[in-house]
C-alpha cells in the first residue's frame, strides 16, 4: 500500500472545499494538477466541453520516474473506426463498437500498475465504481476533473468538430453532470473518488500540465 498524502491535486488553498473538493473556477486557475503516482484521474464533462482536447494538450506521457501515463479517451476510439468505414455509416450504427473497444482500452491500462487518464462524460456511474474497485485493488484511488462549462458551449464544440450526440443524450449527460457539480460543490464525492476539482474554460486554459508523482 502506498503512502497517501493529505488531498491530491493542486495545494491547499482558499477555494479547497469539504471532502477533498478544489472549485477553480472564476479566475482561480492553477498550471499544474498533480496526483500520486499509480492513481487513476477520470476527466469528466458535457461532450463537446473540451475533455479529449485537454487530456491531449496537457497529460504527460510519463510520470515522475518515467513510467507510461495511459489516457484512454473514447473519442480515439471512435477516430479509429470512423477511419475504416465510410463516411455515409452514421455513429449510431457503430457506437457499440466504439464502446467496446474504449472498455477494452480502459481494462488493458487497468491491469497495469500505470497512472490511468480516461475520458469520461458523467453519465455512466458504473463506470466510476469500476475504477474505484481497480483503485483499491491497486493501492491508490481514483480523482476526478471535472470540466464545467455552459451547456450552449458544449454545443457549440459539438457543431465545431463536426459530431455530436442526439438531444436525447446530451439532455442524459446535461442531468448527470449537473448532479455530479451541485454534489461536488456541496462537498459530497462520487463513492470511491477521493478528489474532485472543478474547471471553467478559464482554468482548464490556464492549466499546462496533469501530472504523476
Amino acid at each position: 500500500m502506498r503512502t497517501r498524502t493529505d488531498v491530491p491535486g493542486v495545494p491547499s488553498a482558499p477555494e479547497e472545499r469539504a471532502g477533498g473538493v478544489r472549485d477553480l473556477r472564476g479566475g482561480r486557475g492553477t498550471p499544474e494538477l498533480r496526483y500520486p503516482r499509480g492513481d487513476l484521474l477520470v476527466v469528466s464533462g458535457l461532450p463537446g466541453s473540451g475533455k479529449s482536447t485537454l487530456m491531449r494538450r496537457v497529460v504527460a506521457t510519463t510520470d515522475g520516474r518515467g513510467a507510461p501515463v495511459h489516457r484512454v479517451d473514447s473519442q480515439d476510439a471512435r477516430e479509429r473506426l470512423e477511419r475504416r468505414l465510410p463516411r455515409r455509416v452514421p455513429y449510431a450504427v457503430y457506437r457499440p463498437f466504439a464502446r467496446l473497444a474504449h472498455y477494452a482500452a480502459l481494462g488493458r491500462a487497468l491491469r497495469s500498475d500505470a497512472s490511468v487518464v480516461v475520458h469520461d462524460c458523467g453519465q455512466r456511474s458504473v463506470v466510476r465504481r469500476w475504477l474505484a474497485r481497480e483503485a483499491r485493488r491497486r493501492g491508490g484511488a481514483v480523482h476526478v476533473v471535472l470540466l464545467a462549462v455552459d451547456p450552449a458551449v458544449a454545443l457549440a464544440g459539438q457543431a465545431a468538430r463536426g459530431r455530436g450526440v442526439t438531444a436525447y443524450a446530451f439532455t442524459g449527460h446535461l442531468r448527470a453532470m449537473t448532479r455530479l457539480e451541485r454534489d461536488a460543490v456541496a462537498g459530497r464525492l462520487p463513492v470511491g473518488v477521493a478528489s474532485v476539482t472543478i474547471l471553467d474554460r478559464r482554468a482548464a486554459d490556464a492549466l499546462r500540465v496533469i501530472g504523476f508523482g
